[in-house]
């Protein structure tokens, strides 16, 4: 796990040298927003909801500190989840309503949560959350949100934050109610041990677990493994055809294209390969030694940039850009040259990747000095209107994509 905690360094540089710059603004707009200095795709451009003041500007402290995922609610409000630290406890969930002529007005709904990722609505047309141990519903619209946060799901894996782990916990719920839940590897490749043919922790870790449903607004207490070898799925959709996708996290190696991240069709029963190959079934150096066959493990469905990073996808279902119509969203958050991007991917009518080569809606976003930080997109939503929101951790901003109206 070295690229995330290289990673979590470079936030704390990059959030402080982010603070300093930030994005510069030029007096034009996006769709009503200040316009963003990124370079996106033809026809788009990108508008600053929320982010620090750019450079020159009296320095301003954070009020979200590390926005990782967006969630829009009926009458035009935003949730934000915020991690605040990497520290248990420091995390919150933020009611953002947006100004385009100003700072959005904020209010906090909920505090002192451990690393909180995933927010979503469920079946039962309830918000929930997740944070690193436990899947929690709430009510965003009571007078005190907090005193309605009840945990549903508790027991996940308490990874607190150190050398070689995956804190974080996403989930999706299934075409019937069930909770599928990413539970990260607790090592980067976990080398073999003397007298050890496998790598018992990519049995129930590095994993997607599956907790069934069990009544109104409750699961089954104990999950069983749906899908294993999985390094880290924090990104996660059900397409609307039903089908489930994961993009991988892979291993973390000095080679700067290899291995590939990759897109994955997850089927119940199937083992990816986590620690044992990587891509397209190549062998993991840890275990290369050990000869282990690659084929008894699925392949990707199609290969991603190396060392991208990506954490979240969406289906696009909107109306303001029909070129991306029905193609899957992807946020590469790395933050090597391969990162710093949103791509979207081609779906089939089963909602299956197919070989076409991916738009890149965010071709320029790496940092030029004075203008821009090096974008780090976490969470993606698409609005009504079929803008796409983005919540970019490192830079403590809230980006909107829109028409190019201009």
């Amino acid at each position: 796990m070295r690229r995330l905690l290289a990673g979590l360094a470079l936030a704390l540089v990059a959030g402080a040298a982010a603070q300093a710059q930030g994005y510069a603004r030029d007096g034009r707009t996006c769709d009503g927003y200040p316009r963003a200095p990124i370079e996106t795709m033809k026809g788009m451009c990108a508008g600053l909801v929320l982010a620090p003041p750019p450079a020159g500007l009296p320095p301003s402290r954070r009020t979200i500190h590390l926005p990782r995922t967006l969630l829009p609610l009926a009458g035009g409000d935003w949730l934000v989840v915020d991690l605040g630290t990497w520290d248990p406890g420091r995390g919150s969930v933020w009611r953002l309503t947006p100004k385009p002529s100003g700072q959005p007005a904020l209010r906090r709904i909920l505090s002192k949560l451990d690393l909180p990722h995933t927010l979503a609505v469920g079946p039962d047309g309830k918000i929930y959350l997740s944070e690193m141990s436990r899947i929690s519903r709430f009510d965003a619209d009571a007078a005190d949100p907090q005193a309605t946060l009840t945990p549903v799901v508790t027991g996940l894996p308490d990874n607190r934050l150190h050398e070689n782990r995956h804190p974080l916990s996403a989930f999706i719920f299934d075409a019937g109610g069930a909770l599928l839940v990413n539970v990260g590897a607790p090592s980067d490749q976990c080398p073999p041990r003397p007298g050890e043919a496998r790598c018992a922790e990519a049995e129930r870790h590095a994993a997607l677990w599956r907790f069934a449903p069990d009544g109104p607004g409750k699961w089954a207490p104990e999950p069983t493994v749906f899908a294993r070898g999985l390094r880290n799925s924090l990104a996660l959709v059900r397409t609307r055809a039903g089908t489930v996708l994961q993009a991988e996290n892979s291993i973390d190696v000095s080679d700067p294209a290899w291995p590939p991240e990759e897109l994955n069709v997850i089927e119940a029963g199937a083992h990816y390969g986590w620690p044992y190959c990587m891509g397209a079934g190549q062998p993991a150096p840890a275990w290369k030694a050990r000869k282990v066959s690659c084929a008894p493990f699925r392949r990707p469905a199609r290969l991603m940039p190396a060392h991208g990073a990506p954490l979240d996808l969406v289906e696009y279902r909107g109306a303001m850009f029909p070129d991306l119509r029905g193609r899957l969203l992807v946020s590469l958050h790395g933050y090597r040259p391969t990162g710093s991007r949103i791509l979207a991917y081609a779906l089939d009518e089963a909602g299956r990747p197919t070989k076409a080569a991916p738009i890149d809606l965010t071709p320029g976003w790496r940092a030029v000095k004075g203008r821009r930080p090096s974008g780090a997109p976490v969470g993606l939503s698409v609005d009504a209107d079929g803008a796409i929101w983005v919540a970019d951790d490192r830079n403590g901003a809230i980006l909107r994509l829109a028409r190019d109206r201009k």
